[in-house]
């Protein structure tokens, strides 16, 4: 077999609609789109969200709350996810970016206390809240804010 050998499947391509050629052809006269009006001339198309000179539904609704540059945004792991770690590990954020349980590099990273943990680790992080340092010191692992 040969690449020039190569066909497509059967009924898996189609032949392009050749419109405007002729009533016969079963496209012809107004090449399928209708009879006048804007959507049947040249460039006549209208942009999403018009809705024919009515106050637009984006309009309308007021706007609500505002988005804060200033905000530290923490990549947040819960407490109970640190069970897939060895006992006496250390873990960093490079080691739960390496274990999947932080997604960007670079992004800062804080504990939360949601779920049990039974292993003594020494975890080492950008933030942690206070249940979660309860619940790492009661394992008998250490906590470190970098």
């Amino acid at each position: 077999m040969h690449r020039g050998d190569l066909r497509p499947p059967e009924g898996t391509r189609s032949q392009r609609k050749r419109v405007g050629r002729g009533t016969g052809s079963g496209l012809g006269k107004t090449a399928g789109r209708g009879h006048k009006g804007q959507k049947a001339r040249a460039g006549g198309s209208i942009r999403p969200g018009f809705e024919g000179g009515q106050m637009p539904l984006v309009r309308r609704l007021p706007k609500r709350g505002f988005k804060n540059i200033f905000a530290n945004r923490f990549a947040v792991v819960n407490v109970g996810e640190l069970e897939r770690f060895p006992a006496g590990s250390s873990v960093t954020p490079a080691a739960l970016r390496e274990n999947g349980l932080v997604k960007k590099s670079g992004e800062p990273v804080k504990i939360l206390g949601t779920g049990e943990l039974t292993k003594a680790l020494s975890v080492s992080v950008h933030g942690f809240s206070k249940t979660a340092e309860e619940k790492i010191r009661a394992a008998g692992g250490t906590v470190e804010v970098i």
